[in-house]
This record gives structure tokens, sequence and C-alpha cells, in this order.
């Protein structure tokens, strides 16, 4: 075996580690850390796969923004992990069969690429563009229409969110900004005159400044 092999199946086994941790921990702040470490480890699996652009997306994308949300968000609103556990043994069957059965298909999916003894031989000028740039000449030629499409069901999926945030619903303030518009100064700013009112001084104070004064 290699030293890349061995790099691969350890590094493999700590990502499979820290999947599971994720949903069997009890603190869900200890889930959201061990979800950083399966993220690392599959960065640095890019990286034995010689995909350093995956790689490092995974790292400023996944580990370096979406996870430390994850983290202030849990840590932010202190979520009681025992109301979500509630019944997780009663399901764990279901739910291990539906885990394998998608297992199973991605396996069918995927054993044809496996399956290859050599990669496919690449133009010699299209090696010297690095995998950044190929990705991209990719992207946005032969996967054009699926990348608009998903960009347009991500547009929907925010407005969607944003939409079912602000509904009108008897916890939340709703505003209409046709309301804002026409708000007038007069409506909101009201000018009072009152009559000044001065304190008397004590008698320490007064007997203070005479001496002063004498």
């Amino acid at each position: 075996m290699t030293t890349t092999g061995a790099l691969f199946y350890f590094f493999s086994a700590v990502l499979l580690f820290a999947s599971f941790r994720v949903i069997t921990a009890k603190s869900t702040v200890h889930s959201a850390l061990f979800l950083v470490l399966a993220f690392a480890n599959a960065s640095v699996i890019w990286m034995l796969l010689k995909a350093e652009f995956l790689a490092i997306t995974l790292v400023l994308v996944y580990v370096g923004a979406v996870m430390v949300l994850f983290l202030f968000v849990v840590m932010m609103l202190d979520l009681n992990s025992d109301d979500f556990r509630e019944g997780f043994w009663k399901h764990m069957p279901l739910a291990g069969l539906i885990g394998a059965v998608i297992a199973l298909e991605m396996a069918m999916v995927l054993m044809g690429g496996f399956r290859l003894t050599e990669a496919p031989a690449l133009d010699p000028a299209l090696a010297k563009l690095g995998n950044s740039r190929l990705l991209g000449i990719e992207i946005y030629t032969k996967y054009l229409y699926p990348v608009q499409l998903a960009a347009v069901l991500l547009l929907v999926a925010i407005v969607a969110a944003v939409a079912l945030t602000l509904r009108r619903r008897k916890d939340s303030r709703y505003l209409d900004p046709s309301e804002q518009v026409k708000a007038r100064k007069a409506d909101r700013v009201r000018i009072v005159k009152m009559a000044a009112v001065v304190d008397a001084p004590s008698a320490p104070a007064v007997a203070a400044t005479e001496e002063k004064k004498a």
C-alpha cells in the first residue's frame, strides 16, 4: 500500500467516525464541532485526489463560514437537545434502513467510475490550465443550464424563507412599507412646551456662597 492510499484510508476512517458522532453526540455544540472535523477530513481527501479547488472551497465556505454561523446560532439559542432526541432510538431502525438503501443506490451509480483501471488521458494543452480553470470551463460550458437551474432554485428558496419569516403572525411585528412611506413628522413627533423648573438651593450651598463673597 502506498503512502497516499494509507492516508486516504486514515482520513476516511476519521471522517466516518466524525460523521457518526455528529448524530450521536449529546451536546449540540459537540455535534457542530464534529461536523467541522468531518469537513476538514473531507477537505484533506480532496487534496489527496488532487482537487485543490474543491478542498479550499470546502474549508473556506463550510468550515470558515457556515459552521461559524451554526455555532453562533446554537450557542445563542441555548437549545435543549433532550427535546430533539425524544424517540431517537424508536425511529433508529427505520432511519438505518433508509440510510442503507440510499448508500446502496449511490454505490450502484458511482461503482462504474470506481472500476476504471487508469484515469483518461488529458489534453496536454488543458493540463497546463490548472484544476480551477478547468472546473470553471466545465461548469459554464457543459453544465451551464444545470448551474442556472440550481441558481433559480436557490433564489426561490431564499424568497420563500423571507416570505415565511415575515408573514403575519401573532408573535411577529408586521410592518407595511406603504404605510411607513406615508408617515409624517406630525404623526411621530410632538413638541410640548413646559415651564422651566429651578430647584431652590440648599442651606449648606447658600452658606458656602456667602462665605466666598465675604
